[in-house]
């Protein structure tokens, strides 16, 4: 896809993936051993909602990272209005280069963009960025039957070639050397409220600005298809967070 019309499909959303509250809390409350101001590095932090939450959780200070501006910016103007801009670090960078200091993270946060890198390559190769003992909290696309429908794993697999299962991803944390702490699956939810319901909304926008563009309503489309397909489907696969110490 374009990547002109992907910022507009993704742009002005509350999260920029499935995630909710609740489960942001539920995975951060895994990690027992945290000091009292936990210096934590979000990773693909898009427009920050649980950069806000991980803040609001605790008295940390976070490392904001993403590849795209506007959502930085959006952080910032987030984290000022909350009062807290002083907590809240934004870095213009790709998870693949992070230009980063070994061991100074106490925790790394990665929610719905791991699968870029892949979590073999990206517990491998943060690794040398935590402090010892720090702990990855990371949510992972994971197919939640061994039979998913066909239609299903053509989408996944296309997007996604590595994707497996839970037990796939447990074996994958064991390999890299790390202690699982514990896994859930997000909510359907999670994926609704603050994704994909502002998401169709913003869809419907589009159509009607791109009516004569047939190639960007393609794209469009494709987006919708997506959703379409979660809303038929969603419960054959989901966002599994796991939490892991190193």
């Amino acid at each position: 896809m374009p990547e002109e019309i992907f910022w507009e499909i993704h742009s002005e959303l509350p999260r920029e993936g499935p995630g909710d509250n609740a489960s942001t809390r539920r995975a951060f409350e895994m990690m027992k051993e945290l000091p009292a101001q936990p210096k934590i590095l979000d990773v693909a932090c898009g427009p920050g909602m649980q950069t806000m939450d991980l803040a609001n959780l605790s008295r940390a200070h976070i490392t904001a990272l993403d590849f795209h501006p506007p959502f930085l910016k959006e952080l910032e103007r987030r984290a000022q209005k909350a009062g807290i801009e002083d907590r809240v670090k934004t870095i213009h960078a790709s998870m693949m280069e992070m230009p980063l200091e070994d061991g100074q993270f106490d925790a790394i946060w990665c929610e719905g963009a791991m699968y870029i890198m892949g979590p073999r390559a990206a517990l491998t190769g943060w690794k040398r960025f935590l402090a010892p003992h720090g702990y990855i909290a990371f949510t992972e696309p994971c197919f939640l039957t061994d039979t998913p429908p066909e239609e299903v794993m053509k989408l996944w697999i296309n997007d996604y070639p590595g994707m497996g299962n839970i037990e796939n991803t447990k074996k994958i944390i064991e390999e890299t050397g790390y202690k699982l702490l514990g896994h859930f699956t997000i909510p359907d939810t999670a994926w609704w409220d603050d994704y994909y319901t502002p998401q169709e909304a913003r869809l419907k926008t589009l159509r009607e600005k791109y009516r004569n563009e047939p190639d960007k309503l393609a794209h469009i489309e494709e987006t919708q298809a997506e959703i379409d397909m979660h809303r038929k489907y969603g419960h054959y696969y989901g966002y599994v967070f796991f939490v892991v110490q190193k």
